[in-house]
């Protein structure tokens, strides 16, 4: 028995929240120091590093102290916050993580933890996330490039532009110009699901929309990218688009081309995720939610699904209510629907 644990665990020791867990045998349960359930007989306890640790021991979280879910008013909330404010402030020259785990009073190690636990995201993707933000919004509101990467906190011209054509997915010029010089191809075809659209940059597919009307998914595509130079696709291209309809034709396939997907940190991840949900299975946006490590941000990968403009490459279709019911689907319901019923019979 470790004593400081164990008398943390008896106190009910809430600035122990975070860096330990404890399982009891006789419950099959894991829970934080806190608890205040009835307190265990000490022979019966072990203790975990993690939360992901007791779950692979074979414990389920306490249902009174929901150890999975890192409390927003820990003793950490506040630590970790300061954190974040010095992350946004400068973003682009970024502090170690020694630097900033000494900031919040932490060790290196349980720093990163709980400021993923916390945020859903490690340090530096956080300061990525801040930097393409303001980025975003400065190269549509300032005189120029150069001032925009000045007005975002960006002190080095050659190190933005090392970082922007993966941050912006094209060069900052084009993107302040609303994709002028970008080049994307695309064809409207039809499927059994109603009209699909298909569009490719130099990078990959960058859409694949469904719908009813076809002059609707053109004018969508191109509110997307108001400056692009859109053309027609060859014969080559018609073949791609023919293995994307194929792809909606039996979703259980596989779709082996690229895909240019532009996202938020925060949307990659969730993308990502969505990615490996298994062809024939689904799970729910709670679910989802605890496996990019945001178990709080349920709404938030709602709006990440809503946003995905790869329809069935990217598959939001697989994502369903915590009680299995469907739910909302950019392409409407019923597609969803029809797409789960040919996975399931595969």
């Amino acid at each position: 028995m470790n004593n400081v644990r164990w008398a943390a665990v008896v106190a009910r020791d809430r600035n122990a929240d975070g860096q330990f867990f404890y399982s009891v045998d006789t419950t099959g349960v894991y829970c934080r120091p806190s608890c205040a359930a009835r307190r265990p007989r000490p022979e019966n306890v072990r203790f975990h590093l993690t939360s992901e640790d007791a779950k692979k021991a074979g414990f389920r979280p306490c249902k009174r102290c929901h150890p999975d879910q890192l409390s927003a008013a820990g003793p950490h909330a506040a630590k970790i916050a300061a954190v974040c404010r010095i992350i946004i402030e400068d973003s682009e020259v970024m502090p170690t993580l020694e630097q900033l785990s000494q900031q919040a009073g932490l060790s290196t190690c349980h720093f990163h933890r709980v400021f993923k636990a916390m945020t859903g995201l490690t340090p530096k993707e956080c300061a990525a996330a801040y930097l393409e933000k303001r980025v975003r919004r400065t190269l549509g509101s300032s005189a120029s490039v150069t001032e925009a990467i000045y007005d975002a906190g960006c002190n080095s011209n050659g190190r933005f532009y090392e970082k922007s054509n993966e941050m912006l997915s094209m060069t900052p010029s084009s993107y302040r110009a609303g994709g002028v010089r970008t080049r994307i191809r695309f064809a409207v075809a039809e499927c059994s699901l109603g009209s699909i659209l298909v569009a490719q940059s130099e990078r990959g597919i960058c859409a694949i929309l469904l719908g009813d009307d076809p002059e609707t998914l053109t004018r969508h595509l191109q509110d997307q990218f108001p400056r692009a130079t859109f053309a027609g696709g060859d014969a080559g291209f018609e073949e791609l688009v023919s293995k994307v309809v194929g792809l909606v034709e039996m979703p259980a396939l596989s779709l082996d081309l690229p895909l240019d997907i532009r996202g938020t940190a925060f949307q990659q991840r969730v993308w990502q995720a969505l990615r490996r949900i298994p062809a024939g299975s689904t799970a729910s946006y709670a679910e989802i939610a605890s496996k990019i490590g945001s178990p709080r941000a349920v709404r938030a990968v709602a709006q990440a699904c809503g946003a995905n403009l790869h329809a069935v490459a990217i598959p939001c279709h697989r994502v369903v209510r915590t009680d299995g019911a469907l739910s909302g689907y950019r392409w409407g319901v019923e597609r969803k629907r029809a797409l789960l019923e040919r996975e399931a019979r595969t």
